[in-house]
């Protein structure tokens, strides 16, 4: 009997925002009872530090430099590429997705979309209602009598207090999320679930922002030398222009403004409460901690959960303040590009860690490994579903990860000093200790021994004495790179 499947992904978390994998300062109960009931992925990282080439990694289970998508907001996404939702579909899963896709863009519209195989199509690429086919915008439209367009104007900072529980677009994911698996079918069902949070603005409801005393949280993974090593990186692209140190009194800063709500979630604002920023990022995960949970109950109550793969991770991470960087950009600091990977199914392991590195790309070729479809051979992910199973060894599974970012965000950013940005390009290669960092075009580069660093604050790239290992780092970073390429069309003949 093959199992449903639940693709539960959020947008913008960190890895190390789960009580039960050791922040004491967060509140997950839901995840950590689900941690018991699976494989937790200590060191499970994203292709791409940015939203769409990180979901079309995962979804395709190949790298972007096959794929092709680097950037946020492309006309289209490529016909060539086939989502694992397509296969899963066509082998007679019924396939929803609620939330976000993000695999193309369009100017205050709904996505064009590809032939991905989804029956139930619940989309919401963002909270905001001016976009265009914003289902939740219609929920709270239709079924809640609330204007959406109000409810949003009053909402004026990139972090604070936010809508009631009962209107949050995470509520709402899980409201059609219950509807869908409550549906009658005579097959097995696939449900992506990607709600919006924590990505910025980090507006969680009050009831959850009240469980956190900012002043009881600690503050982000700073050293003053961070604002001198950031020097040298703002020609590249990132939505923090200057880096700033987070511990400063807000009001240090006279520029105050804030962008309209619907640019907030990329301009990150330039005076900043850490602490409480912090807390509101914290309590979104926690709102979503609770919603993913009704989800289980909602499952258990109807008998499914016990045939139900479950796969919880998120896209990509958040630096939060981490040397001094808000948001997102080409950069591969491990609040950015380390996530979450739970996973939990019938006849899988269950209350194990895992420290195999893994990737994002591993998930198509998992869930088809457990729904016994075969893999397709341009698929260049790796099945993880031998270690959840049993039948490999728990803690180990490849001997690097890659991660990689290209011209991602709008070309033309102006830097405060007038020049603009670069299109930057950079890659990383991590094997587990020694993270190498390359910007292409740039005389730049970073070296971090996460063994005796893990918060990457001495960067080796520069020190004569790591010049060996930095070449021998470079070889295996330039070979990893070449091996994301696709092989290509399949040969028939020998010449």
């Amino acid at each position: 009997m093959r199992p449903n499947i639940l693709w539960y992904c959020t947008d913008q978390q960190r890895a190390d925002t789960i009580h039960a994998y050791g922040n004491d300062e967060i509140h997950t109960p839901n995840l950590d009872r689900f941690a018991r009931r699976g494989v937790g992925f200590n060191r499970a990282y994203c292709q791409a530090p940015i939203c769409t080439p990180s979901r079309a990694s995962m979804l395709t289970g190949r790298y972007p430099a096959t794929t092709q998508v680097h950037r946020n907001g492309n006309a289209h996404f490529r016909e060539s590429e086939v989502l694992v939702t397509r296969i899963l579909a066509d082998a007679g899963y019924d396939c929803g997705l609620i939330g976000k896709l993000h695999l193309a863009g369009a100017e205050h519209e709904i996505e064009p979309r590809t032939d991905d195989g989804y029956r139930l199509f619940e989309w919401s690429h963002h909270p905001h209602p001016n976009i265009k086919g914003n289902r939740y915008a219609d929920w709270l439209r239709d079924e809640k009598g609330e204007d959406p367009e109000i409810l949003f104007e009053a909402l004026t900072s990139s972090y604070g207090e936010g809508l009631d529980r009962e209107l949050h677009q995470t509520t709402w994911c899980s409201e059609m999320a219950i509807r869908f698996i409550h549906e009658k079918r005579s097959g097995p069902w696939m449900l992506s679930i990607n709600p919006f949070a924590p990505h910025p603005p980090m507006l969680p409801p009050k009831e959850f922002l009240d469980q956190y005393n900012p002043d009881e949280l600690s503050y982000p993974i700073f050293r003053d030398s961070d604002i001198t090593h950031q020097q040298a990186f703002q020609r590249i692209d990132q939505q923090t222009i200057v880096a700033t140190d987070p511990r400063l009194n807000p009001d240090v800063c006279l520029d105050t403004s804030e962008p309209d709500i619907g640019r907030m979630g990329s301009i990150p604002p330039a005076s900043y409460d850490a602490k409480q920023m912090k807390a509101c990022y914290y309590a979104e995960i926690t709102l979503l901690d609770e919603q993913f949970g009704r989800i289980i109950d909602h499952l258990e109550a109807t008998n499914q959960l016990n045939n139900t793969l479950i796969v919880f991770h998120s896209d990509h991470g958040e630096m939060l303040g981490d040397h001094g960087l808000l948001y997102k950009g080409c950069r591969f600091f491990e609040g950015l590009v380390h996530v979450p990977l739970i996973v939990a199914g019938p006849g899988l392991r269950q209350n194990l860690r895992s420290d195999a590195l893994v990737e994002l790309v591993d998930i198509a070729p998992t869930l088809l490994d457990a729904a016994n479809i075969s893999t397709p051979a341009s698929m260049q992910g790796s099945s993880l579903y031998p270690l959840l199973s049993g039948d490999a060894d728990i803690e180990h599974h490849k001997s690097h990860v890659f991660c990689e970012y290209h011209d991602a965000m709008a070309a033309g950013t102006v830097n405060t000093d007038g020049r603009e940005f670069d299109a930057s390009h950079g890659t990383m290669y991590f094997d587990g200790r020694y993270k190498l960092c390359v910007y292409h075009g740039h005389d730049l580069g970073e070296l971090y021994d996460l063994e005796t660093d893990p918060n990457e604050f001495n960067d080796l790239w520069n020190d004569p004495r790591y010049n060996d290992l930095k070449l021998r780092l470079l070889s295996r970073h330039l070979d990893a790179f070449a091996a994301t390429t696709t092989a290509g069309i399949k040969r028939i003949k020998a010449y």
